[in-house]
């Protein structure tokens, strides 16, 4: 594994070191004098991360004779939120000292730090503390702004330390969320195939080998990593390492980002800082995509009826009312409908699109099924790596779930398999038949429905 990190590392452009080991937290000044410019070091952490692994970088930078600023701490309860609040505050400590930031947490803390350091014109050092997500070395922050989450573009860092012994003492949740993140690359695999087909966003076969070409292997265990296995858990992190790298790489979050984070986002975005792990949504999404994708590959596309499909298609006018009506947030629903607006076609290139789906369909279908997992098997993974499996364990009720098919979609404009069922006029009866006696969710259910 260490093989295929270097490599990637070749490859990429601004993350030049990536220490992943036992006892590698020891490096934090020599990695700090090697790779950044300056000998001054700001810490930033939350009370948590700070116990845990922030206080000995702190006082390690002290000792080897470093500049070291006064920590910046957030509250530890609640967890922090990335919002863009938040980078403001970083922001401005930033202006006030000359300083490498040195990031000491997961994935908030991390999205707050790497915008901020950016908008400020320096480079940082992350410090992980979780296997919770495959941020760490991605291009971009997951941020909220004005109560719409977006992926503002800035570099990853220059450096990034995960110490095992740091990590393997993360609440098990964290380490679980971090297992459903990663495994949520089957179904963006599988939406970024639809894509390259459709000829809307080529693959990139550097970034989409780095993720997928050993995804089944790291995820094939994960009671595993629930019992504490170290390999497990060094696997783990490895392959959401080498996620975040192919995001570099391409400056773009499509290699590990499709439907499955539709939903995430959705519903992070409606139920705000009160919201389930990142991962933990992104799990249940993958689920929710997966159910889709059997309904659609359940059916034949080579006769599929192209004029009745252009009929029904709405104007831009239309599609705009639509997704207002489905938004109760004002803000959401703006955004919503720039997101929508912004990848509409009108029917006659509709009419294009189909006939190449029409034509492509059969070697289409026999790629998808290649890629996917069914939905049955990916709610088994993830209950064995202790990951809620249906929207009620991440508090979204069962009428939110239906209703997030039809809105998912319309908070990004990237291409993905609820745009197709949508654009393919199956959207309805295929939900219909997910939630109807014997459906999927209605199984998964247990007479909840």
């Amino acid at each position: 594994m260490t093989t295929r990190i270097d490599a990637a590392l070749r490859q990429v452009s601004d993350t030049r070191c990536l220490r992943i080991g036992t006892g590698v937290l020891a490096s934090v000044t020599e990695v700090l004098s090697q790779y950044f410019d300056q000998r001054s070091a700001v810490v930033v952490a939350d009370e948590n991360t700070f116990a845990a692994a922030g206080k000995l970088v702190y006082e390690q930078l002290q000792a080897a004779g470093h500049a070291v600023a006064a920590p910046i701490i957030f509250p530890g309860t609640p967890t922090p939120y990335a919002d863009f609040d938040k980078v403001l505050v970083l922001e401005e400590a930033f202006r006030t000292c000359d300083a490498i930031p040195v990031v000491v947490g997961s994935g908030t803390l991390n999205d707050l730090t790497k915008l901020a350091a950016y908008r400020t014109g320096r480079q940082y050092l992350c410090v992980a503390t979780a296997a919770s997500m495959d941020g760490y070395t991605a291009f971009g922050s997951a941020i909220t702004k004005a109560g719409f989450k977006q992926t503002m573009a800035c570099p990853a860092p220059r450096a990034v330390i995960a110490d095992l012994d740091v990590l393997a003492q993360a609440p098990p949740e964290l380490k679980a969320s971090g297992y459903a993140d990663l495994l949520g690359k089957v179904t963006a695999g599988a939406d970024w195939l639809l894509a390259d087909a459709l000829e809307l966003e080529p693959i990139d076969k550097r970034a989409w080998s780095l993720v997928q070409e050993s995804l089944r292997a790291w995820t094939a265990h994960p009671h595993r990593l629930r019992d504490g296995d170290p390999q497990a858990l060094s696997d783990l992190f490895a392959g959401l390492t080498l996620t975040g790298l192919a995001m570099q790489l391409s400056a773009s979050s499509r290699p590990a980002s499709g439907s499955e984070h539709r939903f995430s986002h959705l519903w992070e975005m409606q139920m705000g800082p009160a919201a389930a792990l990142h991962g933990f949504k992104v799990g249940v999404g993958t689920i929710a995509a997966a159910a889709l994708y059997e309904r659609l590959l359940a059916r034949d596309l080579t006769r599929l009826d192209i004029a009745k499909c252009c009929r029904a298609w709405p104007s831009r006018t239309e599609v705009e009312r639509a997704v207002r009506q489905g938004h109760d947030h004002p803000q959401l629903a703006e955004q919503a409908v720039a997101e929508s607006l912004a990848k509409y076609i009108d029917a006659s290139r509709l009419r294009q699109r189909l006939l190449l789906l029409q034509q492509r369909w059969p070697a289409l279908r026999e790629q998808l099924q290649a890629q996917l997992l069914p939905a049955d098997q990916l709610q088994s993974l993830l209950q064995a790596a202790g990951c809620p499996t249906d929207p009620t364990g991440i508090g979204v009720s069962w009428p939110q779930l239906r209703a997030s098919y039809d809105l998912a979609r319309t908070i990004r404009s990237r291409y993905t398999v609820l745009d197709l069922v949508a654009e393919t006029g199956l959207l309805a009866e295929c939900v219909e038949e997910l939630f109807a006696p014997g459906g999927f969710w209605a199984r998964s259910s247990q007479g909840q429905l």
